[in-house]
């Protein structure tokens, strides 16, 4: 298993204790959380809740009036340290 979805699935798991359902996804680049965040959550649970994602390289809170808020951290996967790792734009 990838070191990232190991880190994802931690987050995961803190997520789900503070009583979040959690969803997680892989990506080409990274591994993705996402987590519906109800509108009664104690401020003990969002502590626990950013302490959770502040394991994440990038994280942060999506808000509307139809979805309500959704809460997303990504764990980026390691970059190869050999071969072409600049992708198909770039040149030698």
């Amino acid at each position: 298993m990838p070191a990232s979805r190991v880190s994802a699935e931690a987050i995961a798991a803190r997520l789900s204790a503070v009583g979040l359902t959690t969803r997680v996804e892989e990506r080409d680049r990274c591994t993705s959380v996402e987590a519906e965040v109800p509108e009664s959550l104690s401020a003990e649970s969002w502590r626990e809740v950013l302490e959770a994602v502040a394991e994440a390289d990038r994280f942060g809170l999506h808000a509307t009036s139809l979805n309500g808020r959704i809460l997303w951290a990504v764990v980026h996967k390691a970059v190869p340290t050999t071969g072409h790792v600049g992708g198909p734009s770039y040149q030698l």
